[in-house]
Parts: structure tokens; C-alpha cells; sequence
């Protein structure tokens, strides 16, 4: 469909109703006779509740309901979700603690939850939440990780010794061993990741709703995915599935954080239930820092033998990973990416040992990557400090290690096997991109203006669409207009532009007359949601076999109307013709026949609906090559990115400005925890980090302009050939940046800057290098 083809960068239809203030965002819902609700959390790290009492609270004006951790077990709902399978370090299963939606005895971080207050208003719900009484016992807590597993740490749950959850091995520690004793270089270091926060531009929120007359339950809520949100909240429940109705709208910004069921969700349907009225609960940004679930946070120690040649012979990996107080579905997820530390490289043996541990801090879970970003900055800064010690180019050292296309499909010493990736070519594209052989003039220049100028290079791989199904539904109505449904939920990436694309293309649609629904587990039939760098391929996918079923459809039905054979029908650009006739069928056309019976052959079905399931078991691997080139003050050390170059392979590119838009935005993540982004908590547990006061995140001024290319190599994996993008720009940022930063810095003899190297860490490295 010309300008609306697959690959056209066609702007995203969503927009224009976004930026006029048409967006339907939870707090955007509004029920007759709302209610409002107000969390009082913990401002302990870790306590015992002696004694609540709430008599003060319940008689204060507009107060509907108090709601503690009692009511909660009065009520006979039961706990939140917690995974398990995973196993420790010994074989027995991992510890599973139960998460309640809210406490009764002990409080571990602060912002747990202690009680629910419903207001006539959220003013009063507020005021009333001061007269709650509480008789806390402090206790001893832990918050930083790499103190969390040390013996005689507090024990953040009493019956969970050495706070350790669990622990996951990957690779062969046999060979591994091996490889390192005939090495003739082992090059070693630590690496601390920081904690960071997803700050999305829309706050947590929720809205529930119980029909006492059928005894159902609706939940308007942000969230990733409607129909697997549905299934969990309904064991929370404890009633059947059908009886509770999910409905998210617009999401503004999720990035892994808000797909968890959190408290608030199921707290507003218990206090609706009371009350007999809806109720609706939004966070601040305040309490977003201390209730949202949080990111990265470990302690990697890594080991990377070379040969003398510089050829990789092993790679060893031992992380110390923090999981927050309590354990959300999702966060085991990450050990599943940890085949990221293989890299493009042709390392023959690795070994990768992981801690998970307990603290006295917000539950983690998945942040856009999921254990990528993580994993791509400690093999990415392997190579680099590998280059410096043996000194070595550190493109040609990554250049004599990476896999050829020929070795295609490649199984690699950590879990995963690439099916195609021309890795070498990329990088190559984005050198000549980033006039890498003028750099030194351009390092000579600046250091003349007083600038530390560094150039850093990443080349990175992840696994997206891990597996696993997704629905997409089109629904042609009596007049041929259509309905697009989809599983996957969109909070941002553009979902109803790209599948509409994709319909449209194949089916000769315009775009102005499909609407495009999701996110309402009453309307759609089927789906799992988004994650991992998913819905292209899985949604995507879907959308394609529902056109094709379409297609095969409406073709028996324009060869019945021209009275002709269905193998004489041809079809293209929405048109319905034959050889055999001058008679043309427009689909429109066919789809209003569809909708009478007396137009359709004996024994066809009424209607042109299609609804298809894509279902796989084999992932895609997305892969690219970032060079960023930073200047640094030496007087200050303020930090300026002065150039981004990006050379992405996400297979087929559906829509070139939609898949830059995520590049970009996943680079400005990244760059921002290397260069500013930190959760800190003191010794206490207080955070202090909790506004963007403290909690720096980046400007358009801290971002230049990216260049982005692709050279695209369609995987067979999926019959679109896409593979995922939502995340490779933050997998590719952290590393590259890193790599520039110290790049600048080793005129200075700086081997490393620990994230975020923010202007004051980097200015102590600089009077350090000067001192020492």
C-alpha cells in the first residue's frame, strides 16, 4: 500500500491523539461515586509492628474504610505472586517468602505496605493516614548487596539463611577450569552495577471496581499484559478467572516495571468491595521511588583468559545479585539472559555462577533489558581492559575473536545459538560512520580547549521474543471497515502504527478506516503482552497468519461471486481479480458479501473474522555495534557525548522512524545510569534518592543527535523475519559509553570508572591519577 508498506517510515498514528490530550490513561477513569485510596507505607528499612491501631483514622471526615494487613487475611484473599523453581547452591529448592498485599507483623523496606486508607477524597484518605498509630520495633537491616550474603548479615526473612534466594549456573566449569590453566593472559575485575529506577513519565495506578450484582471485578490499570495480568490477579482473588475483567488504556512508559501485579491493584478491588464503590489509587512521583519496583543492582566479578595470540579461551563470571525484599514474577527472568556475556565472540569455554540475595529494599524485577544491559557492560569492559593489558587494538582484539556468518548457526559457550548475524560487516559500517581514523586529530584538538577526548566502542547481542505465543484478531465489520485486536499491549512503542502496517499492506487497507484495540480482557480473545523485545515478532506474527487466513477467505468468496475457481482468483493491493474476467472485487466489497449468508458458498460461515495464535519455541538475537565519543573537563569533570553512532541488525525493519525512536531512547537509558542515574539508600535503609532532585536523569542536553543505521539480516526464526528491537539501544549504550569515558581518561592512566561516573566521581579519578 505504497507510503503504508512494510519498511516505510510511516509516522505513528497514535500521536495526534496523544499530543491534543486524548490519551485514556488510568487517571483519566472516572466512575460515578468514586472513592479515593492513600498507601501508608513503612519508614523503616526493616521493623516489627507491635500494634496498629486505626480507631483515630476510621472517625476522621470522609473516611470510608482502613484497611491493614488483618482485613487483608479477613477478607480470604490470598497472597501476591511469587516465582518459584528455582533451586540454591545445594540442590533444595528456592526460598519463596510469602508477599501479602499488606503486612501485619514486620515491614522490610521502607515504603512497604502497612495500610490502605479510602477517602471521599484522596485530601481526607491522606490526612486520615497521619492518625493511623503504629508501635514499630526497629531492626537491624542490610540494603547494600554486596553486604547482603556476608555472614552475620541481618536476615531480612528469619527462616532464610544467609538471605541467599537462590543461585544459577551456566556453562561448563570443567572446561572453563581448564581453559584458564593453559592461559597465557588472565585479565580480571570487579564490577559494581547500580540500582536504578524506571521513573516512568506516567505514575502507577489503579481503579476498582465490584459489581455487587454479578460479583465481578474490573481493574483499570496500567500494565504490559491483560490476559496473563487477569489469570494471576484471579488466584489473588481466589475467584474465577472469568469473573474478573482487566482493562489498561494508554501506558505511559512501563519498561518491564509495571507488568507485576502490585498491591494497590488488588487493595482497590478489596476496599471497592466493602465500600460498595469504585475506588481509584494514583502514585506520585514520591511514591514511585519508594513503592515501584527497581532495577540492575549487582556485583560482578569477571576473569577473561587469552591465549598469546589474543585468541579468547574462557570466560569466567561470578555475580552477587540483589533481589529487593520480597520476589516478583519476573526477576528469575534475568538468569535467563545471561547468555549475553557470550557476546559475538568464539570464547569455547565459559562458566557463570549466580547469587541471588534478599534486602531491606524495594523488590527488583525487569528493567528494559532484563540482565542484557548488565551482562553486554561486563564482557564489553572485559575486552577493553583485555586490549589495555595486552596492548592491543581493541577493535582488532573483538575482530579476531568474533564469529564469522559462516559458522552460522553458532551454539555458544553460555546457553544460547545464534542463527544468522553478519557481525563483523556492522562493525565495520560503524567505524566508517564514526571517521574512527581521524579520531586522534579530533583527541589532539580538543585537548588543546582543555578536553579529555575518548572514543568507546560496544558490540552487542541479546535474545528477544524467548519463546512463547500471541494473539491478534482482524475483524472486518458489515460496511468493510475493520477492528485490529491485539494481545500485546503498547506503552509507547507504537503498536497500532506498525500492525496496522502490516494488516494494511497485505490486505490494501487504508489506515484511517481500521481502529486498533487492546488492553480489555473482555475484547480480546487471546494474547500474552509485551516483554523481551516481543511483540514485532510475536504480535507481529500473529497479525501476519490472521491476514493470511483473511486472504484465503475473502479468495473463495470473490471467486464465488465471479463464478469462477478460487485458484483462478488473484490478489494484490486490496483488489480481488482474474484473467479470466474483466470483474474486479475490491475486499471491502468482499467483506460486505462476507456478512450475508445468500452470498456465500453452501456451508461457509458468515463474516470475515480472523484470529490467529503465533506460537514458538525459538528465540531471535538482535545484535549491533554502538561508538561513542565523549569529551570530559578535566577541571570538572563534566562529561559531554559529542557523538553517537549505532549500527543495528533487528532483521527485517518494519518501520525504519519507529525502530530509531526506540534506538534512541533505549541509548538515552543506558547513557543514563553510566553517567547519573543511582538509587542510594544510607546505612539505615532511608533512601536517598527519592525525587529527581537527587535522582538525576537525562536532558535532551545530555544527548546528541544519533546516527542510526541498520544492516538488517532477516532471521528465519519467524515468517516476518524481525527480530526484537525494543531494547537493543539500552544493551548497547551502557558499554560504549563506559568504554569512551575511559577512553578519555587513560592519557591519565584510568583503567575504570565505576557507574555512574558522574562529574565528582570522574573529577576524584582525574586528582587521583594526578596524586598517584
Amino acid at each position: 500500500m505504497g507510503e503504508f508498506a512494510i519498511g516505510q517510515g510511516v509516522p505513528r498514528f497514535e500521536d495526534p491523539r496523544l499530543v491534543r490530550g486524548g490519551g485514556r490513561y488510568v487517571d483519566d477513569v472516572a466512575l460515578p461515586r468514586m472513592a479515593y485510596g492513600y498507601v501508608l507505607r513503612s519508614p523503616h528499612a526493616h521493623a516489627r509492628i507491635r500494634s496498629i491501631d486505626t480507631g483515630k483514622a476510621k472517625a476522621a471526615p470522609g473516611v470510608l474504610a482502613v484497611l491493614t494487613g488483618s482485613d487483608w487475611e479477613a477478607a480470604g484473599w490470598r497472597d501476591l505472586p511469587v516465582p518459584g523453581g528455582m533451586k540454591r547452591r545445594d540442590g533444595s529448592p528456592s526460598y519463596k517468602p510469602r508477599f501479602p498485599a499488606l503486612v501485619k507483623d514486620r515491614v522490610r523496606w521502607v515504603g512497604d505496605y502497612v495500610a490502605f486508607v479510602v477517602g471521599e477524597t484522596l485530601h481526607q484518605a491522606a490526612d486520615a493516614a497521619e492518625l493511623i498509630e503504629i508501635d514499630y520495633e526497629p531492626l537491624p537491616a542490610v540494603t547494600a548487596t554486596a553486604n547482603a550474603a556476608v555472614p552475620g548479615a541481618p536476615l531480612v526473612w528469619d527462616d532464610c539463611p544467609g538471605n541467599v534466594c537462590f543461585a544459577r549456573f551456566e556453562g561448563d566449569k570443567t572446561a572453563t577450569d581448564a581453559a584458564f590453566a593453559r592461559a597465557d593472559h588472565i585479565v580480571k575485575h570487579r564490577f559494581v552495577i547500580n540500582r536504578v529506577t524506571a521513573a516512568t513519565m506516567e505514575p502507577r495506578g489503579a481503579v476498582g471496581d465490584y459489581n455487587v450484582a454479578d460479583g465481578r471485578y474490573t481493574l483499570y490499570a496500567v500494565l504490559q499484559r491483560a490476559q496473563g495480568y487477569r489469570a494471576e490477579l484471579a488466584q489473588v482473588l481466589g475467584v474465577p478467572e472469568s469473573m474478573v475483567r482487566v482493562v489498561a488504556g494508554d501506558v505511559g512508559g512501563s519498561f518491564g516495571m509495571k507488568s507485576a501485579i502490585f498491591n494497590e491493584n488488588p487493595l482497590t478491588l478489596l476496599a471497592s468491595k466493602l465500600i460498595g464503590r469504585p475506588v481509584k489509587w494514583t502514585g506520585t512521583r514520591s511514591e514511585a521511588f519508594l513503592g515501584d519496583a527497581q532495577g540492575r543492582d549487582n556485583v560482578t566479578d569477571a576473569e577473561l583468559a587469552l591465549d598469546k595470540d589474543g585468541n579468547f579461551l574462557g570466560l569466567r563470571v561470578k555475580s552477587l545479585v540483589n533481589a529487593g525484599a520480597y520476589l516478583q514474577p519476573g526477576m528469575p527472568a534475568f538468569t535467563g539472559n545471561l547468555g549475553t556475556l557470550a557476546g559475538v565472540y568464539k570464547t569455547p569455554a565459559s562458566h557463570v555462577d549466580v547469587t541471588v540475595v534478599f534486602s531491606n529494599t524495594n523488590p527488583m524485577r525487569p528493567y528494559r533489558g532484563n540482565g542484557r544491559p548488565e551482562a553486554a557492560y561486563v564482557i564489553e569492559r572485559m575486552v577493553d581492559l583485555a586490549a589495555d593489558e595486552l596492548g592491543l587494538d581493541p577493535y582488532e582484539l573483538r575482530r579476531l575473536n568474533m564469529i564469522p556468518p559462516e559458522a552460522m548457526p553458532f551454539k555458544t559457550s553460555v546457553t544460547f545459538t545464534y542463527d544468522c548475524g553478519e557481525f563483523e560487516k556492522s562493525m565495520d559500517i560503524a567505524l566508517k560512520m564514526a571517521d574512527v581514523n581521524s579520531f586522534e586529530k579530533r583527541r589532539a584538538a580538543a585537548r588543546k580547549r582543555g578536553k579529555l577526548r575518548g572514543i568507546g566502542l560496544s558490540f552487542t547481542i541479546e535474545r528477544a521474543a524467548a519463546g512463547g505465543f500471541e494473539g491478534a484478531e482482524i475483524r472486518f465489520d458489515r460496511s468493510g471497515t475493520v477492528t485490529l485486536v491485539s494481545g500485546s499491549h503498547s506503552q509507547g512503542q507504537g503498536h497500532e502504527t506498525v500492525f496496522k502496517q502490516l494488516v494494511c499492506d497485505r490486505l490494501g487497507l487504508d489506515p484511517n478506516e481500521v481502529y486498533y484495540l487492546q488492553g480489555d480482557t473482555d475484547q480480546v480473545f487471546f494474547g500474552e503482552g509485551t516483554g523481551g523485545s516481543r511483540s514485532a515478532t510475536m504480535a507481529g506474527s500473529a497479525f501476519h497468519l490472521a491476514s493470511e487466513k483473511i486472504v484465503v477467505k475473502a479468495t473463495q468468496i470473490a471467486a464465488h461471486l465471479l463464478k469462477l475457481e478460487a485458484a483462478d482468483i488473484n490478489f494484490a493491493d486490496g483488489i480481488f481479480s482474474s484473467a479470466k474476467t474483466n470483474q474486479t472485487l475490491t475486499i471491502q466489497e468482499v467483506a460486505r458479501a462476507a456478512a450475508d449468508p445468500s452470498k456465500l458458498p453452501k456451508d461457509m460461515e458468515a463474516g470475515l473474522v480472523s484470529n490467529a495464535v503465533f506460537d514458538t519455541d525459538t528465540q531471535n538475537f538482535p545484535n549491533g555495534c554502538h561508538i561513542c565519543e565523549v569529551e570530559i573537563d578535566e577541571d570538572t569533570g563534566e562529561v559531554e557525548i559529542v557523538d553517537y553512532n549505532v549500527v543495528d541488525d533487528v532483521g527485517t525493519v518494519l518501520n525504519p522512524l519507529l525502530l530509531h525512536g526506540q534506538i534512541d531512547g533505549g541509548i538515552a537509558q543506558g547513557l543514563g545510569q553510566v553517567l547519573m542515574e543511582d538509587i542510594r539508600f544510607d546505612a539505615d535503609g532511608q533512601l536517598l534518592t527519592g525525587s529527581f532532585m537527587d535522582y538525576a536523569m537525562p536532558r535532551a542536553r545530555n544527548t546528541p543527535a544519533f546516527h542510526v543505521e541498520s544492516n538488517p539480516v532477516p532471521t528465519k526464526t519467524n515468517p516476518l523475519g524481525t527480530k526484537g528491537a525494543g531494547e537493543a539501544g539500552c544493551v548497547g549504550a551502557m558499554p560504549a559509553v563506559a568504554n569512551a569515558l575511559v577512553d578519555a581518561l587513560s592519557v591519565l592512566g584510568v583503567k575504570h570508572v565505576e557507574m555512574p561516573a558522574t562529574p565528582e566521581r570522574i573529577w576524584r579519578s582525574i586528582q587521583e591519577a594526578r596524586a598517584g
